[in-house]
């Protein structure tokens, strides 16, 4: 889809510019082969943070965090359509570290944010009668979720809504 971030190729480009690589797809990815993270055919994220390789590559985040600058690279161009916005980033602000999110235009933006501004697009209330703001957020991200989690294309006819 973006052959100009081919692994390997994106990998060299970066080592030519003094910048080091490490892939973490098989840890921090949103396309487990983990059959029990998935209702129906599409990834469950609350599943996938359970299991000790994603949380392997989150203890390696936050190892290399501490001696590195880091950037968590992903294809999507609006954050909150990416798995490491709902995923990642979620556990990982959950654990004290800061996060940025670059947008198009290369302006940053907060990881709270990025979530209050999930809440607006998605139409939910700030604050709720009958739920904390905390349970609003969490709402917000298993909606989002069942809108932009990966769907095994080799089961597509039992996805579930």
């Amino acid at each position: 889809m973006n052959p100009q971030f081919n692994r390997e190729s994106f990998a060299e480009q970066l080592r030519e510019n003094g910048i080091a690589y490490i892939y973490l797809g098989m840890e921090l990815g949103g396309r487990t082969e983990d059959n029990t993270c998935y209702e129906g055919n599409r990834v469950r994220y609350d599943r996938l943070a359970q299991k000790d390789v994603f949380q392997s590559g989150l203890r390696r985040v936050v190892e290399d965090v501490a001696k590195y600058r880091l950037c968590l690279l992903c294809a999507e161009k609006e954050p909150l359509e990416c798995h490491r916005t709902l995923l990642v980033s979620r556990h990982l602000a959950a654990m004290g570290l800061e996060i940025q999110h670059i947008l198009a235009d290369g302006t940053l933006e907060s990881h709270n944010s990025a979530i209050e501004r999930l809440l607006k697009q998605l139409k939910l209330p700030s604050h709720d009668l009958f739920r904390t703001h905390q349970e609003v957020i969490k709402d917000a991200y298993r909606e989002q979720e069942r809108a932009i989690a990966h769907v095994n294309e080799s089961d597509a006819s039992s996805v579930v809504f």
